[in-house]
This record gives structure tokens, C-alpha cells and sequence, in this order.
């Protein structure tokens, strides 16, 4: 490992202990033994659940040991149907082949939203002419039909630069990928395959940072975590933020984000703990992290879910575009 990469490590590791600190550490250990709560999924969603580890590992002295994985949302989700997790981060809902996969193999979930997030995009600081782009421009940038054609950034409005159209993006098993397909182009993966694809955002990050050229898309709080290196694009006219976000008016790649829960694994205490441990602190992890908090009165309402384990998802298991706090807090349906 080089310097760079071990010195990224120790402060990610560094915000993390901190973070840890200022969390309610009141859990009581109803468990004697050693145990261990395995997540995967969303890179969007890892820095809360990650978070939420630390402080939970911490709060009960190292009785519990807490893995999180990055496999992207699709990727977790092929892990959680067929038993490999606990919990599964996710940037979008679950989708109707997942849930006949979950089906097939016996696992019921709870589904459980956590926060709000705006997915970003992102050019070099001196890129002058691409500060606000329409939703029909970025269609004409990234659908299907511009592979190989669209290469340039003359070709995406007149007056744009004669200038190579550098694109980086969610890779195919990533939620962010299958949402903003489904908000941009119309269809949930349904996109140009010609550009750098990654599960790991900090990949897109360095390549729009070295390239006036390029542009790139990932989560809010990954903005927020760069946003003196990079700059961020408005959508027809709006720029992210956390009110943007949370009133909808930056539309439409608003979304809210989630973790499900093996309704099993939510038998075991220690599982049980950290959830209610997330739960309990989501609103101060949100804040440190930069995700929008949903309304308070939203997570009242999130645990008694969990409490009742109440299975099932309120989505049908399909993508939706916009979507409101009522149709998050709806009754769940197996």
C-alpha cells in the first residue's frame, strides 16, 4: 500500500473515532458473547452505515464486530438474497428480481429508510461553460444512443468548448447507476457503456479533478466531502443542497436511501442493538456525513417498523421517481 492510500485509510479511520465519540453510547450488552453483523452494499450508503459500526463496536466494547462491504446496491443485494448478510445498504429500492430471489431462498426483509441524498454531478473547477445543464442535456450526454457519437462537449449545447466529453459514472450494480438512468434517460440501466464505470466514487472524484474535461456523477455527500477540489452542476437550474434535497425541489435526483434488514437476523440481539443504535443516532450521522435527515417524526414512525417487524417493501419492487415522505412511511407489503 502506498503512502497516499495508507494515509486516506488512517483519516477515514480517524473521522470515523471521532464521529464514534459524539454518539449516544448508552447500549446496554444483553449478549454475552462474541458476535458479528456482516452489511454490504451501496457506496452511497456506507460512510452512515460505517459510521454507525464504529460508534455501536465502540458503545458496546468490542463485543460486537460490525463488517461493511461495498458491492454496490445490486451486488449487496445478491449477497442478502441468498443469506450471506444481515443487512444490506441500499440506494434504491428493491427490485421485483431481487425480491423473487429473496423469495426463493426464504429471507424476508424490513425495509427501512434513513435518509435523503441528492446524487451530485460534478466538474473540474475549470470547466467554465458547464455549470447548469438540462435534464434533456444530460440525456443526450449519457443515453444509450450516444455511445461512440457523442464525444464531444460541442455536441451538447452550441457555444460549449470543441473539447473531448470525459464521462465518469456509477458502475452496473451500483443503486446510483439504476436511479439515475431511470431519472435521466428514462429507463433504469439504460445508458452508454462508454465511460469509466466504478463502485468506489473516489475513483471519479481524482479522474474529474485531473480532467478540465470530465464530468461524473455519485452521492451528495461525497460532493460535500470534495467540494473544495470540485464543483457542482445545477439540473435545470438548481444546484443540490440539503434543502434542495429534502423539499424535492432538486429534481428529479432526489432520492431516499435505505438499509434492509434480515427479518431473522433481526431475532439476534446484537443485530437488534445496532439497529436500534443507527436508528437512534441517524440524525446526528447524517449531519457529520452530509446526508438530509429525514423529518424526526419520520423515524418514530421507522422504528416502530423495525419493532413490529413489519416485512416487505412499499415500492412493488420498482424504481420510483420523486418520491414523497408519506409513500416512504406507507404500510409495507410482502
Amino acid at each position: 500500500m502506498n503512502i497516499d492510500k495508507r494515509y486516506k485509510r488512517f483519516t477515514l479511520i480517524s473521522f470515523f473515532a471521532a464521529l464514534a465519540a459524539t454518539l449516544t453510547l448508552a447500549v446496554p450488552a444483553v449478549y454475552s458473547q462474541s458476535s458479528t453483523i456482516k452489511i454490504d452494499g451501496s457506496s452511497t450508503v456506507f460512510p452512515l452505515t460505517e459510521a454507525a459500526a464504529e460508534g455501536f463496536q465502540k458503545a458496546t466494547g468490542g463485543k460486537t464486530r460490525v463488517t461493511v462491504g461495498v458491492s454496490g446496491t445490486g451486488g449487496g443485494f445478491k449477497k442478502f438474497c441468498r443469506g450471506e448478510t444481515d443487512i444490506s445498504n441500499a440506494s434504491r429500492p428493491i427490485l421485483q428480481k431481487e425480491i423473487d430471489a429473496c423469495k426463493a431462498a426464504g429471507i424476508k426483509y424490513i425495509e427501512l429508510p434513513i435518509a435523503y441524498d441528492g446524487i451530485t454531478l460534478v466538474i473540474n473547477k475549470q470547466n467554465t461553460w458547464a455549470k447548469n445543464l438540462t435534464v434533456a442535456e444530460l440525456k443526450k450526454m449519457w443515453e444509450p444512443e450516444a455511445q461512440g457519437k457523442i464525444t464531444n462537449w460541442n455536441q451538447i449545447r452550441a457555444g460549449f468548448p470543441n473539447a473531448p466529453l470525459r464521462l465518469f459514472g456509477a458502475g452496473t450494480n451500483s443503486g446510483t447507476f439504476d436511479y439515475f438512468t431511470e431519472a435521466i434517460v428514462g429507463k433504469a440501466k439504460s445508458s452508454r457503456g462508454d465511460y469509466t464505470a466504478t463502485e468506489d466514487d473516489n475513483v471519479t472524484v481524482n479522474g474529474v479533478i485531473r480532467d478540465k474535461n470530465a464530468i461524473g456523477y455519485f452521492g451528495y455527500a461525497y460532493y460535500e466531502e470534495n467540494k473544495n477540489k470540485l464543483q457542482p452542476v445545477a439540473v435545470n437550474g438548481v444546484l443540490p443542497s440539503e434543502s434542495t434535497i429534502r423539499s424535492g425541489k432538486y429534481s428529479p435526483l432526489s432520492r431516499p436511501i435505505f438499509i434492509y434488514v434480515n427479518a431473522k437476523s433481526a431475532d439476534n440481539p446484537a443485530v437488534k442493538q445496532f439497529v436500534d443504535y443507527y436508528l437512534k443516532n441517524v440524525t446526528a450521522i447524517n449531519k457529520k456525513v452530509k446526508y438530509v435527515s429525514l423529518p424526526s417524526n419520520a423515524y418514530a414512525a421507522i422504528q416502530n417498523r423495525f419493532n413490529q417487524k413489519r416485512t416487505g417493501s412499499v415500492f412493488g419492487g420498482k424504481e420510483k421517481i420523486g418520491v414523497t415522505i408519506n409513500e416512504l412511511l406507507a404500510t409495507t407489503k410482502d
